[in-house]
């Protein structure tokens, strides 16, 4: 458990843990959110433009904590300018809480947060979360989706980048 903790702190480099922290070329940012059409996809993509983005990561809940580590990969093969990757929480959070420059609430159980410009072949953004729930769960979910990318590529393989995670109240980290 204090393994945990310590690795929880030290990825999401939070002091008294009542905001989160991002880390990556786009965490100081002021740039705005992309808004796409329907469910994970953006603007019609361009004949022959592809790129594969990927989310993995942990979530760990403890005391009405959630500790979130995610990393978003562009497999190639075309860059992408950004994208914008949606965490869905099946709890409630607790109101008032700081996110994130590259980040906003979508409603007290979903965020939203844009990864910055990803490279083909290595490009990769980093997002930690601090959380605290509205009450003590015993576990959530936590659905992990590309909710836009670049309008000018298609991602041929969404299936590494939507996750679906069960979360004990542990304080175990669930890997995505």
């Amino acid at each position: 458990m204090l393994g945990v903790a310590l690795a929880a702190s030290a990825v999401m480099g939070t002091g008294a843990g009542t905001s989160a922290g991002a880390v990556g070329p786009e965490a100081g940012a002021e740039a705005g959110f992309g808004v796409g059409v329907g469910f994970g996809v953006g603007v019609e993509a361009e004949a022959g433009v592809e790129a594969d983005l990927a989310h993995h990561g942990h979530v760990s809940l403890w005391d009405g904590r959630v500790g979130v580590w995610l990393v978003s990969e562009n497999h190639g093969p075309s860059d992408l300018s950004q994208a914008t990757v949606r965490l869905a929480f099946s709890e409630p959070m607790a109101g008032g809480q700081e996110l994130p420059t590259a980040c906003l609430w979508s409603s007290d159980r979903v965020v939203s947060c844009r990864t910055g410009e990803l490279r083909a072949a290595g490009g990769v953004g980093e997002l930690a979360l601090d959380l605290r729930t509205a009450g003590l769960p015993d576990e959530l979910t936590v659905e992990i989706t590309t909710a836009w990318r670049d309008g000018a590529a298609a991602d041929r393989n969404p299936a590494n980048d939507r996750h679906r995670v069960l979360v004990l109240a542990t304080g175990d980290p669930y890997v995505f």
